[in-house]
Parts: structure tokens; C-alpha cells; sequence
């Protein structure tokens, strides 16, 4: 953009909401590196869906196998509505490169379901919920830096993103690191856990155009499809006798929620990740500490090792 066209992003930001390119000064390597102004946008819309589908799988990949199956089984249907949805925002704010840029994304909604069913489906076991929930928070604030200074072309702001997204990486890996740990949930944890798996899998496909909603003046029909979609996950995840620890569920979850989504700063998808983040920790200190059996479950296994090697 230093080379071709002077600097100046006019001739493409003047069909954009503000927001977008904050350039940063590179200095000598301006005139070092090469020019294609021809990229502007183009590789955007090539690499969007594959980014935003990836991390969605991977957080699937972590909360369990059986999740990231049926997610990648669905993965045609995700595909199309994303793809759906990110052409529908490029023809709102159409300009001149439009037509190419819808093009570039259908070949994309194309090719990334044929390659996805590549990724591998991780390690087995129940999930533990909060190094979840830490870990899907913290590469939310990853793919939250990368959107703003890649998609939105502001590389004035690696700066200071840099801070935020050097102490999520070492959150996600002491995350990580904590959630190879076994874990037995009891009758609560185990509808808390069973709840979440069916929403990741219930909000993947409408995922993106619910977030837009938000952008383009449909946020109450955005707010009803989130309603229904944790609605219908409840009923297919909670034991119904446990009606009473549902109740404060929800109610942590809404406070949970709340909380976060006025704590949060910056651009929508903060606010979302924010209330998203407090709305599935929050349930967790009402359903209840780890079940006793776990801790049976460890001493027995542990009576078992020294027994074994004994006799040997």
C-alpha cells in the first residue's frame, strides 16, 4: 500500500466503516519489501472461513472427540453458512473488488470442508471444564489480535496487542498443561458438561451469523437464535432431575454473562467473548466441586499402580 498506492488507503476505505486501516510506519523495509496491491482484500477473503473455522474446531478438539466428530461431520453446513454470511457482508459494503472478493470466497467454502477431515480428533476422556474454558478464552483473545491487525489491516496496533496476547499464550498453555489431568464430573458437572458439548456443536453453524447480527441492525433476532440454540442444548445436556441446580445455573450463567460483557472493551466480538466466557464459568462454582468419586477413582488407581509394582 506504501508502494502502489502512496500510502493511502483511500481508495479502497472509503466503501468501509471506519475501523479499519491503521497502518503502521515500517520504515526502510517500505521500499525493501515487494508490492501487491493486488492482495488488498483477496487474501482476506481466501484465508477468513479456514481461520475462523479452525479455531472453532480446535476448541472442539479440546472439549473431546466425540464433539470434534460431529463437528466435522457438519463441517459442509458450517461452511456455507459462513461463506453465506461473508458474502452477504461483502456485498453490503460492495466496492469495486466485490465480485472477486465473493468468487475467492466461495472457492474457499469449497476447499476447506475437502481438506478439514485431515485434522486429528485428539485425546479421549471427559473434558476438564475450567482449564477449558481458560483455554477457549485465551485463544479468543488470540483470534480476537489477529482480526484486528491482519483482517482489519491495522498493524499499528501489534503493539499494543502484544501485551495482552504474550500473557494469553502463556495462560493457554498452563491450560493446556492442566487439562491433560483426568477428570470425573458428578450428576451436576456431568449435565454442565454434557450442556456445553451440545452448544458448541448447536452454535457452530449459526455461529458467524449471529455475530453480524449484532453489526447490521438484527440483533434482536441474533439474541433470540442465541437464546434457543443454549436453550435447546440444555435440554439435550441437563439431567432433568436436577432442576433446582439448573436454575442456579442459569442465574450464575446471566450474571456470569453480564459481568463479562460490561467488563469488555473494544470491538463487539470482545463483548461477546467476554459474556460468553462468563456465562459457561459461572455455572460451574453452583454445580458444585468436584465429585467425591473422582478422588476415589484416583486412590483406587493408585492402589492398583503400587500393587502392580510390587508383585513386580
Amino acid at each position: 500500500m506504501d508502494q502502489a498506492w502512496q500510502g493511502s488507503p483511500e481508495r479502497i476505505a472509503r466503501y468501509l466503516p471506519p475501523g479499519w486501516f491503521d497502518l503502521a510506519d515500517i520504515g526502510p523495509l517500505r521500499s525493501w519489501l515487494p508490492a501487491w496491491p493486488w492482495s488488498v482484500l483477496h487474501v482476506q477473503a481466501a484465508l477468513e472461513l479456514p481461520f475462523v473455522m479452525l479455531a472453532y474446531l480446535l476448541v472442539c478438539r479440546w472439549f473431546g472427540p466425540a464433539v470434534f466428530r460431529r463437528a466435522i461431520a457438519a463441517r459442509w453446513h458450517v461452511s456455507a453458512s459462513y461463506t453465506l454470511t461473508f458474502c452477504l457482508v461483502e456485498w453490503e459494503l460492495r466496492n469495486p473488488d466485490t465480485c472477486i472478493d465473493i468468487v475467492i470466497r466461495i472457492v474457499s467454502g469449497i476447499l476447506t470442508p475437502l481438506l478439514l477431515p485431515l485434522l486429528s480428533e485428539g485425546r479421549a476422556g471427559a473434558p476438564r471444564l475450567v482449564p477449558f474454558v481458560v483455554s477457549a478464552a485465551a485463544l479468543g483473545a488470540v483470534v480476537l489480535a489477529v482480526y484486528d491487525t491482519a483482517t482489519l489491516y491495522n498493524l499499528a496496533h501489534a503493539l499494543s496487542w502484544l501485551p495482552l496476547v504474550a500473557a494469553a499464550a502463556v495462560v493457554l498453555a498452563a491450560a493446556r498443561w492442566f487439562a491433560r489431568r483426568p477428570a470425573v464430573h458428578g450428576p451436576a458437572m456431568a449435565s454442565v458438561s454434557r450442556s456445553l458439548g451440545w452448544l458448541l456443536l448447536l452454535f457452530f453453524a449459526p455461529a458467524l451469523p449471529v455475530r453480524y447480527g449484532f453489526n447490521f441492525g438484527t440483533e434482536r433476532a441474533s439474541l433470540i437464535a442465541g437464546a434457543a440454540i443454549m436453550l435447546t442444548a440444555l435440554r439435550y445436556g441437563w439431567d432433568h432431575r436436577l432442576g433446582g441446580t439448573l436454575a442456579l445455573a442459569i442465574a450464575a450463567g446471566a450474571l456470569g454473562a453480564g459481568a463479562g460483557y460490561a467488563a469488555a472493551r473494544g470491538y463487539p466480538e470482545a463483548k461477546l467473548l467476554a459474556a460468553a466466557t462468563g456465562f459457561v464459568h459461572a455455572p460451574h462454582s453452583t454445580a458444585g466441586a468436584p465429585h467425591p468419586r473422582a478422588h476415589h477413582a484416583d486412590d483406587r488407581s493408585a492402589m492398583v499402580n503400587r500393587t502392580s509394582e510390587m508383585m513386580r
